[in-house]
C-alpha cells in the first residue's frame, strides 16, 4: 500500500480500523509489537510527526507513543530528529521491505544449506512443526528446563518470553546455565545473563547445550523443533557470528 493511498484514508476515515488491522497484522508477523506496527503505519501516513500526533493517528496511548517511537527507530523503521519536541519519520517501506526480504532469503539460503549437509551425512533430518505461542513458549519453557550446560537465545521479542518465562529463566541462571542473549537494544533481561544488543532480528533461535534447537517465526506462532545434534551446532555458528559482530551489554 502506496503511502499516499493510506494518507488518502487516514484524512477520510473509510476503513481505517480496518486497514489498520491488516497492515498491523502483517509488521506484527515480521516482529513488531501491535503498537509499534500501528505507528510505523500512522508515521507512513502523516511523513512525520510528533509523538502526540503519531498517538492519535495510531490511537495508541500518549503515556506510551515515545517509547513506541523510539523503539521503531532501534528496530530500524523509523528515524527520531533533535530538538523539541523530537519528530519522527519513517523508514521507507520499500527499504523495509527489501530488508525483510533479504533476511527471509538469507534464512531459506541456509535452511537448504542444512538440509544438503545432513542429506549428505545419510542423517535423518528430523525437525518438528510445533504451532501456536502457548506451544512454542512451553517448548522453550521444557529447554530451559533441561538444559545442563548453555543456553543461547536470539529473538527480537525477548520481553515476551522475559514476560511468561521469567522463572524459569531465573532458575536456569540459579543452576549454573550458561545463558547468552542476543536482542534487540534496551530490553529488558535476566540479571546473570551475558547479553547482546543486535538490531533488525527477525526471527527467534533457540539452542540448547549445542544439541537441540528451536526455530521460531517472529510472533512466536510457529517453530521447527530438532534434537539433531549437527543441525543445532550448526545454527549455534550462526549465532557466533552475530555475537561477534554486536556489542556485548555494558
Amino acid at each position: 500500500m502506496l503511502p499516499e493511498q493510506l494518507s488518502k484514508m487516514l484524512s477520510s476515515g473509510v476503513d481505517l480500523e480496518k486497514e489498520y488491522e491488516t497492515v498491523s497484522r502483517t509488521l506484527e508477523s515480521i516482529g513488531l509489537s501491535s503498537y509499534e506496527a500501528r505507528g510505523y503505519v500512522a508515521l507512513v501516513a502523516h511523513g512525520y510527526g510528533s509523538a502526540e500526533a503519531i498517538a492519535e493517528t495510531a490511537k495508541i496511548p500518549r503515556t506510551s507513543a515515545y517509547k513506541v517511537l523510539q523503539s521503531l527507530c532501534s528496530k530500524g523503521f523509523a528515524i527520531s530528529t533533535k530538538g523539541r519536541p523530537t519528530i519522527f519519520k519513517p523508514e521507507s517501506p520499500g527499504k523495509i521491505k527489501e530488508k525483510v526480504t533479504e533476511h527471509i532469503s538469507e534464512t531459506f539460503d541456509k535452511l537448504e544449506l542444512l538440509h544438503e549437509i545432513l542429506r549428505d551425512k545419510g542423517e535423518p533430518q528430523l525437525v518438528y512443526t510445533i504451532a501456536g505461542k502457548g506451544r512454542v513458549l512451553e517448548k522453550v519453557g521444557e529447554l530451559l528446563d533441561t538444559c545442563q550446560d548453555a543456553f543461547i537465545i536470539a529473538t527480537p521479542t525477548m520481553h515476551e518470553i522475559r514476560e511468561q518465562l521469567a522463572k524459569k529463566l531465573d532458575s536456569a541462571v540459579d543452576r549454573g546455565i550458561r545463558l547468552t542473549i542476543i536482542t534487540e537494544p534496551l530490553q529488558k533481561v535476566p540479571e546473570g545473563a551475558q547479553v547482546f544488543w543486535k538490531k533488525g532480528l527477525l526471527a527467534t533461535t533457540i539452542i540448547s547445550d549445542a544439541e537441540r534447537a528451536l526455530l521460531a517465526s517472529p510472533d512466536l506462532q510457529a517453530s521447527g523443533y530438532t534434537d539433531n545434534a549437527n543441525l543445532a551446532k550448526y545454527l549455534e555458528s550462526f549465532l557466533q557470528i552475530l555475537m561477534e559482530h554486536s556489542p556485548p551489554k555494558a
